[in-house]
């Protein structure tokens, strides 16, 4: 039995996602409205017939994975090639302030966005090719016609690009606990749904642009 859905989701919100600052890989953990997010989410996933969920083990990600698991009946699996990019020493900043303390640096980031590396983190294409190898273990495990990944926004974005080319996956939104949903036709991926919402009936979300892209 062949994977043939693959169902991707970004956690919840956390202080860092309403201050706009950058998380990377660091520790911050949901907000009461992101975990209010993830039990809307929850509620979601139950009926759509999830066999297995692969998580970042990014703690907003992991505790939005917890949330989830009481609905599912078995336990996630963590795999941190599903993390965010790295941003290195830009963790924690705010887009104004990574431009205004280093100016150069983000010049670079602009001009060479996939193979800019940030000073002590990673470049676009490090993320790819960690994801890219996630995915296809993921593949390679077969739980079921349908499983579930949580992951973040360039990850996400990545992984779309490099499954489905010309889908400019980059332009597409993000949101906290959105839906994105890919499915295998003739061993081509296929995007369904993007940014589907529906599960928070109205709940604010955010949307968190990449590092180089515009708010």
């Amino acid at each position: 039995m062949a994977v043939k859905r693959v169902v991707l989701m970004r956690p919840g919100e956390t202080d860092w996602n309403k201050l706009g600052r950058f998380q990377g890989w660091v520790a911050i953990p949901l907000n009461e409205h992101g975990r209010l997010q993830a039990k809307r989410l929850a509620n979601y996933v139950r009926h759509i017939g999830l066999r297995a969920l692969y998580t970042s083990d990014l703690r907003r990600a992991a505790e939005t994975a917890a949330i989830l698991e009481p609905r599912l009946h078995y336990a996630p699996t963590l795999e941190p090639r599903l993390r965010e990019r790295n941003v290195g020493i830009w963790q924690g900043l705010t887009r104004d302030e990574i431009q205004a303390w280093y100016p150069d640096e983000y010049e670079h980031l602009v001009e060479d966005r996939e193979d800019f590396r940030v000073p002590d983190g990673e470049s676009r294409d490090d993320v790819r090719q960690r994801v890219v190898a996630a995915f296809n273990d993921i593949l390679a495990q077969d739980k079921g016609e349908t499983v579930g990944v949580i992951s973040h926004t360039t990850t996400i974005h990545t992984l779309l690009n490099e499954l489905i080319p010309g889908a400019h996956a980059d332009t597409l939104s993000v949101s906290n606990t959105s839906v994105t949903t890919i499915v295998r036709e003739d061993d081509r991926w296929k995007l369904v749904t993007s940014n589907d919402l529906m599960h928070l009936e109205g709940l604010e979300t955010k949307i968190s642009p990449e590092i180089g892209e515009e708010q």
